[in-house]
């Protein structure tokens, strides 16, 4: 199992301890892209996907970098809806 399945794999088991940073490699796996949404967008983060327009806006967490429960239920959700997991 490579690094991409292995994350995809541990993701799907909604971790406590997932970070910013494994969550923009994950929607990196998927051909989402990061944005910001403007310069008073404070902690809004924009992951579009450039080939199919579906995006998912997220909060970067603050002060650390660990995913909020429902930040990760709202990815599962979306990756599961769009066919991705």
């Amino acid at each position: 199992m490579g690094k991409k399945e292995k994350l995809i794999e541990r993701f799907k088991t909604l971790p406590k301890d997932f970070t910013f940073e494994e969550t923009i490699q994950l929607f990196g796996y998927f051909g989402y892209v990061k944005h910001n949404k403007g310069a008073s967008s404070g902690s809004r983060i924009r992951f579009k996907n450039e080939g199919t327009g579906a995006f998912i806006n997220l909060h970067r967490p603050h002060p650390g970098s660990i995913m909020k429960e429902w930040m990760m239920k709202d990815m599962y959700m979306h990756l599961k809806n769009k066919g991705l997991i």
